[in-house]
């Protein structure tokens, strides 16, 4: 009876050549830490390209470039030249819909019609949307527009919210 016992554990082991489970390498510390080796919290980090500022204030690599608010005011044609700058990014970098890139226009639209002592507040919520949907679909062309938002947010000036408000829109009609 015991060799029958034996027989069954072989066979639901897999046989005499398959060592035992005391003998399989695998159950200490592996490389890189404790769990799944080079995991960080920052998931994505390679595709992001390295954009953004360094301590120094230089400019990484391959970043979006910087959107100047006071140009965007001012000059029509800027603002026309970059709603196309982050159209043709978002179509070599991103797969993001059109439908999430609505939704998005109709909150700055929403936040632009806010009554002016609420307006801040509208687009700061705006922002934090803005930020959680590039995180959530990998949307790093759309960058520019969160610091810009940043910007636009900080200056509290109703022209600054309709030029970015006209930004977004330029930006819709061109995705189409």
């Amino acid at each position: 009876m015991a060799e029958v016992e034996e027989k069954k554990g072989e066979e639901r082991r897999g046989g005499e050549n398959r060592p035992g489970r005391d003998n399989r390498g695998g159950g200490g510390p592996r490389p890189g830490g404790e769990r799944g080796g080079d995991r960080g919290g920052d998931r994505g980090r390679e595709q992001r390209g390295g954009g953004g500022f360094r301590p120094g204030g230089e400019r990484r690599g391959e970043g979006p470039p910087e959107i100047e608010l006071d140009k965007l005011i001012s000059d029509s044609l800027y603002l026309d030249n970059q709603a196309h700058v982050v159209v043709s990014r978002m179509r070599d970098m991103d797969s993001g819909t059109k439908s999430q890139l609505r939704r998005l226009y109709n909150a700055v639209r929403r936040a632009t019609r806010a009554p002016e002592n609420e307006r801040q507040h509208e687009f700061v919520m705006v922002r934090a949307r803005l930020a959680y949907t590039i995180a959530r679909h990998s949307l790093r062309s759309l960058d520019a527009l969160e610091r810009l938002l940043l910007q636009v947010t900080r200056k509290n000036e109703t022209r600054g919210y309709e030029r970015f408000r006209d930004l977004f829109e330029a930006i819709i009609a061109y995705n189409e």
